[in-house]
């Protein structure tokens, strides 16, 4: 385990790093060593001086180096640098869960799948098998943590401070949650589908982590029960033998290790559902709203904000007066599209078109990139901001809201020309 503060401890200072968390010495300078070493372990300014001082880079089974922001519940972010490829490596996919009780293993030969419930005309079971025999439907998407840069708010809010890395994008494979639903038989009175993961709390007080989804989302096309991503079987930290998948909507429906599918008669009333997940109602320009669930003054978060990231430089990062940079970046929201990405190098009094990366699909990442040309010595602070194809674009003042959710504030790093 490796963390900021002893790393710094152990060198003595020997690898600097500047206000911004990046090593201080021009990156031809460095060793590929300390370069990986300093991608692993740049951490945004923002973050709480404790988390920055405390976050741990380790090594699940399975997975290359995460940045460790808590143990039991396993919550580990993905470094930037994993965060450069329009796919995300599943080796390389960031780790989040609420409770504690995770099975250690599952046994795919003896996994077994339930649908039913009161908003079903009966009950059945499927294994992996019986799953993979179904028609098969494949899609790429962003999983992204509603609290992603929630460690970035401004003053800080409780929670999980997340820096940018509890994201990713992989392309993944399943069955239409709507055909495991016809094999129940769906009743008209069917209201929402209630989902179930094999991980349970270690005290009783503690609610079990259940999620519902509106009937109209869950039989959508691309609402799938996943038994693959980018190819191969899930990853057990990423919810093997079959988690759900819900293009476009907050990582928070995608319960991992399913073993239960509810259909009900009316709204789910659990506790992650009735007080968790939720922001104040109209302060966010969402489209898909979740209106079974909204009270007078709130609503649960669903689809994924309009938001980019720079991913190289990063912040901090000296470069050499006069000579071209490519800056590049990722861009993605809750799939209607990226439309245009645009760079500002005057505070935002003006904007320039990035030049947009191939599309995958419209729930997925779309890399940019923009060839900067620094003119002379000194401090360069670069902006992106991306918008969608329904008009929406990135705010330039944080959304405050209790929970730390959403943040899409346009993003800024600082280089230094020399």
């Amino acid at each position: 385990m490796i963390t900021r503060r002893r790393l710094l401890e152990a060198t003595g200072g020997a690898l600097a790093w500047a206000a911004g968390g990046a090593a201080a010495v021009p990156e031809t300078a460095a060793s590929p060593a300390a370069r990986e070493l300093r991608d692993l372990l740049w951490l945004s300014p923002l973050l709480p001086e404790g988390t920055r001082a405390e976050a741990a880079v380790e090594t699940l089974p399975g997975k290359k180096p995460l940045i460790r922001l808590a143990e039991r519940p396993p919550n580990y972010e993905s470094p930037l640098s994993y965060l450069r490829t329009a796919i995300t490596p599943n080796d390389e996919f960031f780790v989040r869960y609420h409770l504690a009780g995770i099975p250690e293993e599952i046994d795919a030969s003896t996994w077994k799948l339930t649908i039913g419930g009161e908003g079903t005309h009966e009950e059945v079971t499927v294994g992996l098998e019986e799953l993979k025999k179904l028609p098969a439907f494949e899609i790429t998407a962003v999983c992204q943590c509603a609290g992603n840069r929630r460690g970035l708010f401004q003053p800080h809010v409780p929670g999980v401070q997340w820096g940018n890395g509890a994201m990713g994008c992989a392309r993944w494979k399943g069955a239409r949650l709507k055909d495991l639903l016809d094999l129940a038989g769906l009743k008209k009175d069917a209201v929402e589908v209630v989902f179930d993961g094999a991980d349970e709390p270690v005290l009783d007080k503690t609610p079990d982590f259940l999620k519902s989804i509106p009937l109209w989302k869950a039989i959508e096309e691309t609402t799938l029960v996943a038994y693959e991503m980018n190819g191969e079987a899930l990853p057990h930290l990423n919810g093997f033998p079959a988690r759900i998948v819900v293009p476009g909507w907050t990582a928070t429906y995608w319960v991992k290790h399913i073993i239960r599918i509810t259909a009900v008669t009316k709204p789910f009333d659990g506790f992650w559902m009735k007080t968790a997940y939720r922001i104040p109602l109209g302060k966010f320009p969402l489209v898909a709203r979740y209106t079974d669930q909204e009270t007078a003054v709130n609503t649960p978060v669903t689809e994924i904000v309009v938001n980019s990231l720079i991913t190289s430089p990063v912040d901090g990062d000296r470069i050499k007066a006069g000579k071209p940079v490519t800056v590049s970046g990722i861009a993605w929201d809750g799939g209607y599209g990226i439309s245009t990405v645009e760079i500002s190098l005057d505070g935002g009094k003006s904007w320039t078109e990035a030049m947009l990366g191939a599309d995958p699909g419209k729930y997925a990442l779309r890399g940019w990139s923009y060839e900067l040309k620094p003119k002379g010595r000194g401090k360069i602070t670069i902006a992106a901001r991306a918008s969608n194809r329904i008009g929406q674009t990135q705010t330039t003042e944080l959304i405050q809201n209790p929970a730390g959710y959403y943040n899409n504030q346009i993003q800024t790093v600082t280089l230094d020309a020399v």
